[in-house]
């Protein structure tokens, strides 16, 4: 009986009630959008998200439904917004072709629909948003900003033969450089990935690549010769994913959303990121993937940046079941970021500032947050935690836009944090949990998954394949990249490790690689990672590996590594500069065992 009334209560919840949990379908196609007919979406679409907002009543639940098939976005319909996204280009304004705005109880169902975007536009941007849904379908773009190319002759003395994809628009210029075009870009591609045709991973001890395509010229047949690209490790058949060094928009932005579900995506391409989240709370991804077409896709790359990114965001990030690959970057990295103490001026209020050209323009903190100070040399906290009373912009009139702020604090800051020393201040409020589990990571360039959040982090059940660089990083960065902050509790196990370190890149030294970027670890008298006994846990793990470097940490306090299996293969010849299985670098409390 009891079964009975179970299976009762879950068919009920499948029929819309009124009241709160009131539900409201919406067809596109009932605004003049069918697939397939290559008609602008891009206008269509934010008719229909108008009406809808419009029409929603308070506590009513919202669907946007679409039909499986292809809908094409122009730039010529797109809403024109000015956003500034972290850890991207901040070029205004993005032309954006699906922007979701101040919606709430909200859900895009694209029931298997492809959304395919021309030029340069920002594919999809969720803000100022509550309880929204996106899911079931996918974005990539008619014209990629990478120029794929094919290797046909090396001669290291004379130059490469290379033939552009079939899909790749590109001319020679009058000054003979190769470049790709689309609606309203040029490319100059100045470097790029290698990849091996059969496997597409990366070739082996490649990494980032110079392709000088200076005096080139087309021999017939979409083929040219660049005399001055001269790289014996291109056999013929070499797959190169050129690309250039901008970053404008990720395949999805979000901004100021709580509790948002991402399911049944893909990801195919985007010239920035696949997702960027920042002042978030409370995310899952489920069957989020950035990927590849399947096994017989032409193409050997996915996005130019990472596959998820997520700063400044709060609460817990749910990441499971993903697919990421031959992404050009990590596949998910959480962090915050540090500003830098600019001017005191006074015992309670500060001028900071945004550092890195790719992370500013946007809210960093409200009052109430928490927040600490770090000296940037030896990363160590300085003084006690501090709470906001106040933040404004100081170098604009608003928010958006703004590189500076002046802070007042609760308490007292320290006399020694001032303009003449290097500090950073860290907002500890906006930092989250994270589970990232059961995700494919393969044939990607740089590193698996990057962490830098004092909350618990659970990283389990995944498996890295080829990552190319580190599999796991936890960083830490008040220098460079300017990147937040501390792990204090970091759990990894039951995970699977094939053949990562093939090349090398910034902070990959070793499979797992603790390395919080500490320009004078010699003076440096406190911890940066952990904080207690078992505050970073490997346990559990599987390594198939062709070379030395398993873990490298520094600067940790509670470290064990513990009931891990590591094999040894001969895929590859060893060629790491760190022959060490384990490298610690002032680290205290640590535990090898087993």
């Amino acid at each position: 009986m009891k079964s009975i009334w179970i299976i009762a209560f879950s068919i009920l919840l499948l029929f819309p009630t009124t009241g709160a949990s009131a539900q409201k379908i919406y067809d596109i196609s009932s605004f003049g959008l069918k697939a397939n007919n290559k008609k602008d979406a891009s206008l269509i679409v934010q008719k229909a998200l108008s009406k809808i907002k419009s029409e929603q009543k308070d506590g009513e639940t919202v669907v946007l439904r679409f039909s499986e098939g292809r809908y094409d976005f122009y730039e010529t319909g797109a809403v024109v917004r000015e956003y500034y996204i972290s850890n991207h280009d901040q070029d205004n304004p993005k032309k954006v072709g699906i922007a979701l705005e101040g919606i709430k109880n909200f859900t895009l169902d694209g029931q298997g629909a492809e959304f395919v975007f021309h030029g340069r536009m920002l594919p999809i941007s969720l803000l100022h948003s509550t309880n929204c849904t996106l899911k079931n379908f996918s974005v990539d773009f008619e014209n990629p900003h990478i120029a794929q190319v094919k290797i046909i002759e090396n001669n290291p003395e004379d130059g490469i033969i290379f033939e552009p994809a079939h899909w790749v628009n590109y001319r020679i210029s009058k000054d003979s450089v190769f470049e790709a075009y689309g609606k309203g870009w040029t490319i100059r591609h100045s470097w790029g990935i290698a990849f091996e045709s059969e496997t597409k991973r990366l070739v082996y001890n490649t990494g980032d690549i110079a392709c000088p395509s200076k005096g080139a010229k087309e021999i017939g047949n979409r083929r040219i010769y660049a005399p001055n690209w001269k790289d014996n490790r291109l056999i013929p058949g070499t797959i190169v994913a050129m690309r250039g060094w901008g970053r404008p928009t990720p395949g999805v932005f979000m901004s100021h959303n709580i509790n948002t579900l991402l399911e049944n995506i893909n990801i195919h391409y985007a010239e920035g990121m696949g997702l960027l989240a920042q002042m978030c709370e409370d995310i899952t991804l489920e069957k989020f993937n950035v990927c590849l077409k399947g096994d017989n896709d032409p193409r050997y790359f996915t996005t130019q940046a990472d596959a998820t990114h997520f700063s400044g965001c709060k609460g817990k990030i749910i990441s499971c079941n993903g697919l990421y690959e031959n992404m050009m970057d990590d596949a998910i990295n959480v962090h915050g970021t540090y500003l830098k103490v600019i001017k005191r001026i006074d015992d309670r209020t500060l001028i900071v500032r945004y550092m890195h050209n790719q992370a500013w323009g946007f809210e960093w903190g409200r009052p109430d947050d928490e927040v600490q100070f770090v000296q940037s040399n030896t990363m160590e906290i300085i003084g006690e935690q501090n709470k906001i009373v106040s933040i404004q912009p100081y170098d604009k009139d608003k928010i958006e836009g703004c590189r500076e702020f002046i802070i007042t604090l609760k308490d007292r800051v320290s006399s020694i944090i001032n303009e003449e020393n290097t500090f950073g201040i860290e907002n500890l409020t906006w930092t989250p949990e994270v589970i990232f589990a059961n995700n494919i990571i393969r044939n990607n360039r740089a590193r698996g998954a990057l962490f830098s959040t004092p909350r618990k982090t659970i990283v389990e059940n995944n498996l890295f394949d080829h990552t190319s660089g580190t599999a796991i990083l936890l960083c830490g960065d008040c220098n460079g990249w300017f990147e937040t902050g501390s792990c204090r509790y970091v759990i990894i196990r039951n995970n699977h490790f094939i053949n990562a370190l093939t090349c090398l890149f910034q902070f990959t030294n070793a499979i797992i690689s603790i390395y919080p970027e500490i320009p004078d670890l010699k003076n440096q008298q406190k911890y940066f990672h952990g904080g207690s006994e078992g505050g970073i846990i490997i346990e559990d793990n599987e390594f198939d590996t062709f070379d030395a470097p398993i873990l490298y940490a520094k600067s940790v306090d509670g470290l064990v590594f513990r009931n891990n299996k590591i094999k040894t293969n001969t895929q590859y010849k060893p060629f790491h500069f760190n022959k060490s299985r384990f490298w610690l670098e002032r680290v205290t409390n640590a535990k090898i065992e087993e």
